[in-house]
């Protein structure tokens, strides 16, 4: 009976020790007597006791792995650092378990030989300034060497160059000479817009005097032609005037039958309004020679 209790108690305890429970985004590889069996995924499994083993406990998240800067030599011949990082993912456990030996201290080596082939094809400042390409390229080679292993790289970065010291100070006189040129160029730039814009402004304020002298000279020639015309109306005016008035005399002189006599003696009163002027010659019509003559006759017998 104890026996039999025993053997029970000894089983229960023999599967409860080989019952695994695979966790989320893990896998185990499985081997039966020395040979790989199977592939444990996510849940509760239950090995054979003294036949299965685990040979390996893998992680199916994505893993960073950050190298030690590398020495590289560039095509013209400047050696620098170089310190990348690599981001990739297990696949295939499988493949992993039994594709290489170490596989991280495999996937730094490969990234170590395959960033000098690259840098060995780069002048300095091209490596300065072509990253993207070289991350492109570490990762597309080792993507493809390391998927006999299981392993899936998704990104290569270029974390640091640092180039010699002297090559640093090199390089901190050239940027300093660039942006003492590029400050150059701005001041002349500023310089010259601003040269550009008070001729401008002389140029518009010119405009404007010589229009605005025009507009003045227009009004004048307005004002005068205006003047002008209200002087030659009042002329007219007074021309006219004068014609009615003379019309007016006649008519009054042809409605009271003046005769001739009278039209004489009103010439020669015309004719004394005429000499009171400076002129030094006057010509005397006939009839009023004859008829200042009688004048004079008259005027002398009254004296008498």
């Amino acid at each position: 009976m104890y026996t039999i209790i025993a053997i029970i108690a000894f089983l229960l305890i023999l599967i409860i020790a080989n019952v695994r429970i695979v966790s989320q985004s893990n896998a185990y590889v499985i081997e039966r007597i020395g040979t790989y069996n199977s592939t444990w995924g996510t849940g509760i499994h239950v090995k054979l006791p003294f036949l299965d083993q685990i040979a390996a406990r893998v992680t199916l998240k994505e893993q960073v792995a950050d190298f030690a800067p590398q020495p590289v030599i560039t095509k013209d011949n400047v050696t620098m650092m170089i310190d990348t990082v690599i981001f990739m993912q297990i696949t295939d456990p499988k493949l992993y378990a039994y594709g290489v030996i170490n596989p991280l201290n495999a996937i730094e080596n490969l990234a170590t030989t395959t960033l000098r082939n690259i840098i060995g094809e780069l002048e300095l400042d091209e490596t300065l300034t072509s990253r993207d390409m070289i991350n492109n390229r570490m990762r597309i080679v080792l993507d493809e060497a390391t998927d006999p292993w299981g392993i899936k790289v998704n990104r290569v970065e270029v974390k640091n160059i640092t180039p010699p010291k002297s090559i640093q100070e090199a390089m901190e006189k050239q940027m300093r000479a660039e942006r003492e040129r590029r400050e150059s160029i701005l001041k002349a730039e500023g310089e010259k817009q601003s040269a550009i814009l008070v001729a401008e402004g002389q140029k518009a304020s010119a405009i404007l005097r010589a229009e605005a002298e025009k507009a003045a000279i227009i009004l004048q020639a307005e004002a005068a032609k205006e003047a002008a015309i209200r002087q030659a109306e009042g002329e007219a005016q007074a021309i006219l005037n004068v014609q009615k008035a003379t019309a007016d005399g006649l008519n009054m002189l042809k409605s009271v039958n003046a005769d001739d006599p009278l039209i004489k003696l009103k010439s020669l009163e015309a004719l004394q309004k005429v000499a009171d002027g400076q002129a030094t010659k006057i010509i005397i019509p006939s009839e009023i020679q004859n008829l200042a003559g009688l004048v004079t006759g008259i005027t002398e017998l009254v004296r008498k």
